[in-house]
């Protein structure tokens, strides 16, 4: 491809544009997570469960007026790049600027430091860097941006298996159900469901993790996908966990499947949670 093809972004573009996704998460809470959190409180059986969502409607209602973060757990940065193949960056590292860019959000905005350098030693880095960051080669030339502000609560509860082919879909609603059931209050709930099926122990993983950054509640393109949805979102609002893990009949906002080829031998499955705060943004350069 000749070079005149190629569409120059600089690296510090897209860090300018993740510091200020990541600071609009801290405190705006999305359209649909709003709306639906809202109709949850309205749908509740439980007299406790629908007490607890009206608080935390009242909560993000308050940080948005107040700008202030919605949970004292601001997160750690999680950022999925699509970059178009006919991209050239300049500028410098790519990294370097996600990094510079989450740095400083979260200190110009006082937002929680919560990474630390190293899982055994336990230093906290002080600047809440580095993210977590997926780079994806395709087609065009725009970089899309995918940041998500992912407590420690929520990520603790995270779930990953390799079914037998055998155990087939009942198997994956079984396990995903267990895994919300077993994670109780900590991830707090109403949570959003990220499932991966597929690939790879560590492609399930990862699609798992994307999967919490489609639209809230848009199903999944391919049918059986989308009736898989359906089906875990009703299996895992039977459990009774319900809002913050205090009993009720709505335990999930949302469940999102993301699927992928995989060998004839396996079957691997990974659930990812995500709280009521459901922060993330999407952004196109």
């Amino acid at each position: 491809m000749v070079e005149h093809d190629m569409r120059e972004i600089d690296v510090r573009e897209i860090g300018d544009r993740i510091r200020e996704m990541a600071v609009e998460v801290s405190w705006n809470l999305g359209t649909a997570e709003r709306e639906c959190l809202r109709r949850l409180s309205e749908e509740e059986e439980s007299p406790l469960g629908r007490k607890i969502l009206s608080a935390i409607v009242s909560n993000f209602e308050i940080a948005a007026a107040e700008r202030r973060p919605l949970c004292q757990d601001t997160g750690l940065a999680v950022v999925f790049l699509e970059i178009g193949q006919n991209v050239r960056l300049v500028g410098g590292s790519l990294l370097d600027a996600v990094n510079a860019g989450v740095r400083t959000a979260y200190r110009d905005a006082l937002l929680r430091m919560s990474v630390l350098n190293d899982p055994l030693l336990r230093a906290n880095t002080k600047d809440n860097t580095p993210a977590i960051v997926h780079i994806e080669i395709v087609p065009g030339d725009r970089v899309r941006i995918l940041f998500g502000a992912k407590g420690g609560g929520c990520e603790n509860m995270s779930r990953s298996a390799m079914l037998n082919p055998s155990d087939g879909k009942r198997g994956v609603v079984e396990f995903v159900t267990r895994a919300v059931q077993e994670a109780s209050a900590n991830p707090c709930p109403p949570v959003v469901v990220g499932v991966g099926l597929g690939g790879t122990f560590e492609k399930a993983a990862i699609l798992a993790k994307k999967a919490l950054f489609r639209p809230l509640g848009k199903p999944n393109s391919q049918l059986h996908l989308a009736d898989l949805e359906r089906e875990l979102l009703d299996s895992i609002n039977r459990t009774g966990v319900g809002p913050m893990g205090m009993g009720g009949t709505r335990t999930a906002m949302a469940v999102h499947v993301e699927a992928f080829p995989c060998h004839i031998a396996s079957l691997p499955v990974a659930v990812n949670l995500d709280c009521h705060s459901h922060r993330h943004m999407e952004a196109e350069i």
